[in-house]
């Protein structure tokens, strides 16, 4: 003999529980496959007319002249 009692309980185990999860998997998508068998796809829309393209404005700013930077004397600032 190759594996222990114990061996074969786990493995006869682990053999179980695929299987059951194998047959919940695949009843769930056959399930959700025969649903979707009956159902009817909406109709396609109809194409929408192209419509001639709006002309586009640029809005432009004038440059202006940078103003004179004049400066006052300074202050003098107190620290209390």
């Amino acid at each position: 003999m190759l594996l222990s009692v114990q061996g074969l309980g786990a493995l006869y185990t682990f053999c179980t529980l695929l299987i059951c999860i194998i047959l919940v998997f695949g009843f769930r998508l056959a399930r959700i496959g025969w649903r979707t068998l009956h159902k009817k796809l909406p109709p396609d829309p109809p194409p929408a007319k192209e419509k001639a393209p709006e002309p586009v404005y640029f809005l432009v700013e004038r440059k202006k002249k940078r103003a004179r930077a004049e400066y006052s004397d300074p202050k003098r600032i107190d620290f209390k």
